[in-house]
């Protein structure tokens, strides 16, 4: 099953677990199974102990900034909305608003073989505005309380300009020790452009 959602130029497929996926009133709601995860740990783990989690993605072009405000029904530790960046099986990202792992927090793993794991900033409440930009092989991660002034969270990269330039971008739930997690996106927009100044709060 395919989405075509109106605020996004890309049509949307999913990967992974099924999700349930679903869009109406400007809302995409997808939700993640119990113990559902995407992260290959760094701690001596074979790279086949990686788990998987729902994801909806596609495959926008050039420059952009996609950004959502993230709602999440928190009921195990880790469960998390996330806005996901795939380059490759073994290359990734999520920008998270995850309870780490009983406070809700603003996270990131990137992944290049192995995952890393940083915890950002705490939020109250469940619900919080990720923005994830690209510009030629450059990814950065932002976030906001009120969708208008952006902190920067994070900027990386997963590959060469070519890898990079063919990324599938999207939304992933995950409810890596619970039974299961609702995460809901709304105020859904895309921009054409990377930001003009990633840490001056714009």
């Amino acid at each position: 099953m395919t989405l075509r959602i109106a605020e996004l130029p890309f049509v949307l497929h999913p990967y992974g677990p099924a999700g349930d996926w679903s869009y109406a009133d400007g809302v995409l709601t997808g939700t993640a199974g119990p113990r559902q995860d995407r992260f290959v740990p760094p701690t001596g783990e074979s790279l086949e102990s990686v788990s998987d989690a729902p994801r909806l993605l596609g495959a926008p072009d050039g420059d952009f900034q996609l950004i959502a405000r993230v709602s999440v029904g928190f009921a195990g530790a880790f469960d998390a909305g996330v806005l996901y960046v795939h380059v490759g099986e073994r290359a990734w990202a999520k920008l998270c608003l995850e309870y780490s792992p009983d406070v809700p927090t603003v996270c990131t793993v990137v992944t290049r073989g192995h995952s890393d794991d940083c915890n950002s900033f705490t939020v109250e409440g469940d619900s919080v505005w990720f923005r994830v930009s690209r510009t030629g092989r450059a990814f950065a991660f932002h976030a906001s309380l009120d969708g208008e002034r952006w902190t920067f969270v994070r900027l990386f990269t997963l590959g060469d300009e070519k890898e990079t330039g063919a990324a599938l971008v999207g939304f992933l739930a995950q409810a890596p020790t619970g039974e299961g997690c609702t995460v809901r996106y709304d105020r859904l927009e895309f921009r054409p452009s990377w930001p003009a100044d990633l840490r001056d709060g714009s």
